[in-house]
């Protein structure tokens, strides 16, 4: 039997339905026949049931699969990987699986790909490996990723994909049309035309639509419109998003610093970062730095270390405020009981407001116009909840230690640091905001910290001023 005849008869093509579980994870039975094909080296099984698979789902099985694995069934599938699921992948894992190849190899595989995939995976090598690699493609190629990969990280420049349709203003629709069917080195899709001049600037822009409305002997010229919104290629990702959102593009045209057409963004491009800045705003809210699942316990446990230290600190001055009290404490065990309750809840709802606040700066829906009438907001909110829970946790410690007064101090210890916690939780990243830090990072142990000190203070301050401790 040749090799011909054994792949057709080979086990059909894997659907997804076989490969996913009900929770959306990779099924463990899948997993373990991939395992043990690879363990038997059985090339035709992985090529039928792991080699067809979309990108997004080569990706997952990458991730799901151990360490030893990955690189043992890249070799196995050869010429069969898609090197685009590497797109699909943590950053480690990524790295894992190139490292282990040779940049011969990899220079192929990124000649195939589409320029914003490659930049992509060329983006995390080392300069030298990077060099290499691109020394080994074509010229007009080569000068392309070169160029994609000056820009900035997190940049339009970086995000674009540099093979689109640009054409003259004098043709004619006809000639458009013929030059698209004739032509081999086109984009495999894309929804716009560009206009552009003999210096490469750009003029105007197309939509398919119209151009298939148009007739043949119709100039370009008569039927272009301005390009809307071009984005210049240093301009940040998220930027590049919002303009996005705001005019529900399908693809925009991005150019240099002399108008010249560049590249070109998608959709497609676009959903990935909205969806790596969602990520990346709510890691940092949490303290956490770069991170991905795929790292290893070092490197996980480094980039936790650094805003953990802080918080350290914080929490020594927060004791220290504590401390202050002491002989209050002791005469009275109620206080050490409850005190807890006042900071906790101080720093929830500290946390509430703080979590609105970065989204809203971060989307770009708060500015100076609305920041005051926001600012009124949150602290009514912050002084309507403290009034409720004020009455809440006042019954229950009265009720609890048999203590009027007790309940009496402890509810407008809430009150105030409630309305504490709204303030600092809207006007801390505010401020880090204005004065060029991100606020998703810095503002959680500063908000905390407030809450906590205010709690503790407020409510150990009354309790010494009503019952004359001393």
């Amino acid at each position: 039997m040749d090799e011909t005849e054994r792949l057709s008869n080979a086990a059909p093509e894997v659907e997804e339905a076989d490969i996913y579980g009900e929770d959306g994870a990779v099924r463990s039975s899948y997993l373990a026949r991939v395992g043990a094909a690879i363990a038997d080296r059985d090339v035709l099984y992985l090529r039928s049931h792991v080699g067809k698979l979309h990108q997004s789902e080569l990706g997952h099985v990458l991730e799901a699969l151990q360490s030893e694995q990955r690189s043992a069934l890249v070799e196995l599938l050869g010429d069969e990987f898609d090197f685009a699921s590497l797109t699909e992948v943590d950053e480690a894992v990524r790295l894992e699986i190139v490292d282990a190849m040779p940049n011969r190899q990899i220079a192929e595989a990124v000649q195939d790909l589409d320029s914003d995939d490659a930049v992509y995976i060329l983006e995390d090598l080392d300069q030298e490996d990077r060099d290499e690699i691109l020394a080994q493609l074509p010229f007009t190629e080569r000068v392309r990723l070169r160029r994609s990969l000056g820009y900035p990280e997190e940049s339009a420049g970086r995000r674009m994909q540099t093979e689109f349709v640009a054409v003259p203003p004098f043709w004619t629709v006809g000639q458009m049309i013929d030059y698209m069917r004739e032509n081999d080195d086109l984009p495999e899709s894309f929804s716009q035309i560009f206009v552009i001049d003999p210096m490469f600037r750009l003029l105007g822009a197309m939509d398919l639509d119209r151009i298939l409305r148009t007739r043949r002997d119709t100039k370009i010229e008569d039927i272009m419109h301005e390009t809307r919104h071009a984005i210049p290629a240093t301009m940040d990702q998220e930027e590049a998003a919002q303009i996005f959102e705001q005019y529900d593009l399908l693809s925009a045209a991005v150019v240099d610093e002399n108008e010249r057409l560049v590249g070109v963004l998608t959709i497609e491009n676009i959903v990935d970062v909205i969806q790596e800045e969602a990520e990346e705003d709510i890691l940092r809210l949490g303290g956490v730095g770069d991170e991905e699942l795929s790292d290893s316990i070092l490197s996980t446990s480094r980039s936790r270390t650094p805003w953990l230290v802080v918080n350290l600190f914080t929490a020594f001055l927060s004791a220290s405020v504590i401390g202050l009290f002491d002989g209050t404490i002791q005469q009275m065990v109620a206080l050490a009981v409850l005190m807890p309750i006042v900071a906790s809840m101080g720093g929830n709802a500290g946390t509430q407001t703080m979590t609105v606040t970065v989204r809203a700066l971060a989307t770009r829906d708060m500015d100076i116009y609305n920041a005051s009438r926001i600012i009124r907001r949150e602290a009514s909110v912050g002084l309507i909840n403290g009034v409720i829970f004020a009455v809440l946790i006042g019954l229950v410690a009265a009720f609890w230690f048999s203590s009027v007064n007790l309940g009496g101090i402890i509810a407008s210890a809430m009150v105030i640091n409630m309305l504490a916690a709204a303030l600092g939780g809207i006007l801390i990243p505010l401020l880090l905001h204005r004065f060029g830090a991100d606020p998703a990072i810095a503002s959680a142990v500063f908000v905390t910290t407030i809450t906590d000190v205010v709690g503790f203070s407020s409510f150990l301050g009354l309790a010494t001023w009503w019952f004359g401790f001393k």
